[in-house]
């Protein structure tokens, strides 16, 4: 069974142009139906729109506050049958009451080794803090920003020469890989929430198995 599954963004959207792609690999258990908006001049619309996915823009500038434009995108999600939602960008707390309905079924990517550097800025305090490891994580969302249960993680290491643009840019590398390969995993029943717990299904075909090591070792 197919998983039809909902982008929202409020940007440009690399990401989800990222997670199209995915429509071109013949063991994709999923169907891109909608990308959703929060705003109408969002770039990546166009893009959504070029690759042929449905779009739709609900303003949340014209709702009285965040319950009501959290139910008036359930609405439409539920319209449209979705069965995942993938936040790609989208410039907005979600309030507990639209997380819950969607518990299990929505995921979002952050630009950090969560726990590590929840929330803004994270390039800037990775290095502040000189770690010598950086990434991103994929995480199914809670009503606490950033505190999921982590799905997958993708590492880059952190240079000697790296400012905030030259390790953003490595990091989202790494996020258009990783964003793809999550949501693979959750399409095909590889991985659910079951009890507040990310679980693996046993015998999934893990193809990436190794680790890195910043600064290399070469010994």
């Amino acid at each position: 069974m197919r998983k039809k599954i909902a982008i929202l963004i409020s940007g440009r959207g690399s990401n989800m142009v990222s997670l199209l792609k995915l429509r071109n690999e013949p063991d994709f258990a999923g169907d891109f139906v909608l990308v959703l908006s929060n705003k109408a001049d969002a770039g990546g619309l166009a893009s959504a729109q070029q690759a042929g996915i449905k779009t739709a823009v609900i303003d949340h500038k014209g709702y009285a506050d965040r319950a009501a434009f959290d139910r008036a995108m359930n609405d439409l999600l539920k319209a449209h049958n979705i069965e995942l939602v993938v936040l790609a960008g989208f410039m907005r707390i979600l309030s507990d009451w639209f997380v819950g309905e969607w518990q299990g079924k929505l995921i979002n990517i952050h630009p950090s080794l969560l726990p590590l550097f929840r929330g803004t800025d994270t390039h800037r305090r990775a290095l502040e803090e000189g770690v010598r490891v950086h990434g991103c994580t994929v995480h199914f969302v809670v009503p606490e920003l950033d505190a999921g249960p982590i799905i997958a993680q993708g590492v880059v290491p952190v240079l000697p020469s790296d400012d905030e643009d030259a390790l953003a840019a490595r990091v989202l590398r790494q996020e258009h890989i990783l964003y793809g390969r999550a949501v693979k995993m959750l399409c095909a029943g590889d991985v659910s929430l079951e009890g507040g717990r990310t679980i693996y299904r046993q015998g999934a075909d893990w193809k990436n198995e190794t680790a890195l090591l910043s600064p290399e070792n070469r010994a």
